[in-house]
């Protein structure tokens, strides 16, 4: 017990000056067709998401959308930390099924530009994975969940547990005009124990929670 304690300890100092513990905010990354447009977003207090851009839109007048497949971004401000190859084109399958799925709650899924039709197009500009033993350690440790708890209060990221950076481009369709973009970072309550006994199971939560945004602000 009191190796675990002085374990626990350890931990949370490291967390506390190491950033390896969590993965840095996003940035207005150079590649994006977006980026000249994006601007920094006063309304996040988070750091969650900290660039966005909003046109003049309702979108009631839109009944359909066009999910593009989603783009692995290769710029050199790419946040992509010791994550292999298949595992970002795993992510980047399943961010597009994800979004697909909870977007079809209220647009028709379309595959052509027309009327009242929006695009999405996703790109997939960073991810990190549940670090191994530490991660689940670290929320079952009585440290460690101390740590965690007071992240999930924060509203940020655990200790040692994946997370998921993308952004965001919504055009209308027929015109290609940029409706909404923003970049963004995802990841589980940091009291969610569950997600850190699998790699990527922290980035997949935080695809879906991504999702559930981007529905809420299109209602």
């Amino acid at each position: 017990m009191l190796r675990r304690s002085i374990a626990g300890v350890a931990l949370i100092a490291l967390c506390s000056t190491v950033a390896g513990c969590t993965t840095a905010d996003p940035t207005v990354y150079s590649g994006l067709a977006s980026a000249p447009q994006l601007q920094p977003n006063s309304q996040d207090e988070t750091g969650r998401t900290p660039y966005r851009y909003k046109g003049q839109v309702d979108w009631r007048l839109y009944s359909k959308i066009i999910v593009d497949p989603v783009s692995i971004y290769n710029g050199s401000d790419n946040q992509f930390v010791k994550i292999a190859e298949n595992d970002k084109s795993l992510l980047a399958s399943y961010m597009r099924e994800q979004f697909a799925e909870k977007l079809r709650t209220r647009f028709a899924i379309a595959s052509i530009p027309g009327p009242a039709t929006l695009r999405l197009h996703l790109t997939l500009t960073g991810a990190k994975t549940t670090t191994p033993v530490l991660g689940p350690f670290s929320h079952i440790d009585v440290g460690g969940g101390a740590y965690n708890a007071v992240q999930a209060a924060r509203g940020r990221e655990g200790s040692m547990t994946g997370s998921v950076n993308y952004a965001v481009e919504l055009y209308d369709a027929p015109t290609n005009r940029l409706l909404l973009a923003y970049v963004t970072k995802q990841y589980p309550n940091a009291m969610n124990v569950g997600a850190s006994f699998s790699s990527l199971e922290a980035s997949k939560v935080g695809i879906r929670k991504g999702a559930d945004a981007l529905l809420a602000e299109m209602k």
